[in-house]
């Protein structure tokens, strides 16, 4: 299992820079995100050089690309909006061969119109469920065209909120391309050790035939979120149950500083280790 780190932890301009950071801290691989190259997270135009000189960074650090960020609203309440992320989620599809990974991660969006990471009573509406679906279909035909997947991210702040949406989502859409970002700090706020234990065990054995990514960040006992391994998140308990289901794709932690990432390394290290998972240089 890659061990990896979202690129945006770290400051920095042009991938040189950050993947240099990514790979002093201990990880190799990561989930680029463009504005670590000097562009927006979801750019109009991505030059071709651009692509290039990622993948060359990455090469030569040892430093797996292992997604590409690619989040918007894609149930935000206006279409126009939902209209200008497709056609930037287009951009980046066609980026993703030269950036060196076939997986983008997205958004499953809110009716918040401020705020994609805001939760919004409208989220659980018909109507939202819909504007969700006919998003997906069109970006399912984009990472078609592309031959690129798409990794969505059950959190409780958008339309997909649990394990138990993705999977409806998953079997609505009937596509191969749909992937599952697992972070289990995303399935629950506050819950007592055996509740989160059963939920996270659950949500992985719903979603097993899906999952592409782990993440790992953490919850403090208030819900509060937290940089791994310093909150209430039983971590032995997620690995090894990744492992159980045969996950052996990259884990990779965001919601921490640069100046935190180096003891997060060799705690998720020391932790896959307790769950007999191999982290690979």
């Amino acid at each position: 299992m890659q061990l990896g780190i979202f690129s945006k932890t770290f400051d920095g301009q042009d991938p040189a820079t950050v993947l240099d950071a990514v790979r002093r801290a201990g990880f190799s691989a990561a989930q680029y995100n463009l504005a670590c190259s000097g562009l927006p997270a979801m750019p109009e135009a991505i030059a071709p050089g651009v692509a290039l000189a990622v993948a060359a960074a990455a090469q030569a650090r040892g430093v797996a690309i292992a997604a590409a960020s690619g989040t918007y609203n894609m149930v935000h309440p206006d279409a126009a909006v939902r209209q200008a992320g497709h056609a930037r989620l287009d951009v980046l599809a066609s980026a993703c061969a030269g950036l060196g990974t076939r997986l983008i991660t997205l958004c499953t969006g809110t009716r918040d119109a401020q705020d994609q990471w805001r939760e919004h009573p409208d989220n659980h509406t018909p109507e939202a469920w819909r504007d969700l679906l006919q998003s997906m279909e069109t970006a399912i035909a984009i990472a078609d065209r592309h031959d690129v997947l798409l990794g969505i991210e059950p959190e409780l702040a958008n339309v997909v909120n649990s394990a138990r949406r993705a999977r409806d989502l998953i079997d609505q859409l009937g596509s191969p391309r749909l992937r599952i970002v697992l972070d289990p700090a995303n399935l629950f706020e506050v819950a007592t050790p055996a509740e989160q234990r059963d939920t996270v065990s659950a949500a992985i054995d719903l979603l097993a035939d899906r999952i592409c990514m782990g993440h790992a960040k953490d919850r403090h006992a208030d819900g509060r979120f937290a940089t791994a391994g310093q909150g209430v998140l039983d971590y032995p308990h997620y690995l090894a149950t990744l492992k159980t289901v045969g996950f052996s794709g990259p884990l990779i932690t965001h919601g921490l500083t640069a100046a935190e990432a180096p003891a997060v390394a060799v705690f998720l290290r020391r932790v896959m280790g307790e769950a007999g998972i191999e982290a690979t240089a």
